[in-house]
């Protein structure tokens, strides 16, 4: 999946199963916004990726991670010796951990809690 992000579509990283992501979802429907959905949980973002979700986010691989999942604490992730690269690593094995949604537009992202970060982004 490795593409730069920054282009003129709008992504969003999505699972249906989530509420505040089937939110952003009708948020974008009913700005009339085509996006491109990315189920993450069947095609994970890769490395590259999600470099570039940090960075547009201005976030650390930690902040972007759901700490109450069996995958983070399992895995020990708070662990504060582990590496930026260690962190991504996980996130890349583990995409449920992915904070959700994230939607990418005019080469700025956003995480859909609340719904109206998004807003801010389109």
């Amino acid at each position: 999946m490795s593409k730069n992000l920054i282009s003129d579509t709008t992504k969003i990283f999505h699972n249906p199963r989530c509420s505040k992501s089937r939110a952003a979802m009708d948020l974008l429907t009913d700005k009339g916004i085509e996006a491109d959905v990315v189920k993450y949980l069947e095609t994970p973002p890769d490395r590259e990726t999600l470099e570039q979700i940090l960075e547009m986010l201005n976030m650390q691989p930690r902040e972007l991670m759901r700490k109450g999942e069996a995958e983070y604490i399992d895995n020990n992730l708070s662990d504060e010796s582990l590496t930026r690269d260690q962190l991504i690593g996980a996130l890349v094995e583990f995409p449920k951990l992915l904070e959700r949604p994230i939607v990418v537009s005019n080469g700025k992202a956003a995480i859909g809690r609340p719904i109206e970060n998004i807003i801010d982004i389109l």
